[in-house]
């Protein structure tokens, strides 16, 4: 493993620990118990809400706003790829073309989606005022990533960027 392996090796050591610290903190809270009185079976609401619940027409803003709602579905596989293709660097060079290709256009269609995402930030009023700085660095910086996983998969000597973003997105991660 070269010093890139070691290097996003730590990273993801410190993603582990930071997101063990707020994991830790949660549990050490007290317990409250809900406020609602249960209603019906708990089985068949926890059997809706992971099924059925979670589809697109279920949610009243997924409705409403269903090109967002796309644009962040293939952000995140976009996000996915990017991780993916990060664990299989070291080996890219053995992957079948396809399969590189598959990664590529995955990672950049993602990428895009990212930023069209921070383009209706910043152009829609409404969504500007709920977003905070926090929002716009961590949508950027993870676009940024994206984009340059399937940039260095085409071009090679851009993997040292890539290395450098993939360790500051998983050092922002607990964060």
């Amino acid at each position: 493993m070269g010093i890139w392996g070691w290097v996003v090796a730590g990273a993801f050591a410190g993603t582990v620990a930071g997101l063990g610290r707020h994991l830790a903190i949660l549990l050490g809270r007290a317990y409250r118990p809900e406020r609602a009185g249960a209603m019906g079976s708990p089985a068949q609401g926890v059997l809706y809400a992971f099924t059925w619940g979670m589809m697109p027409w279920a949610k009243e803003s997924t409705r409403l706003h269903l090109l967002a709602y796309l644009r962040g579905v293939v952000f995140h596989i976009g996000i996915g790829a990017a991780f993916l293709a990060l664990l299989v660097s070291p080996w890219r060079a053995q992957m079948a073309p396809a399969l590189r290709w598959g990664l590529v256009a995955l990672t950049a269609v993602g990428g895009l989606a990212g930023f069209a995402g921070l383009v209706a930030r910043i152009a829609e009023a409404r969504l500007r005022t709920l977003s905070t700085p926090d929002d716009f660095f961590s949508v950027t910086l993870v676009s940024l990533f994206t984009l340059a996983a399937g940039a260095a998969w085409v071009v090679p000597p851009l993997l040292p960027v890539f290395y450098v973003l993939a360790v500051a997105t998983l050092l922002y991660i607990p964060f």
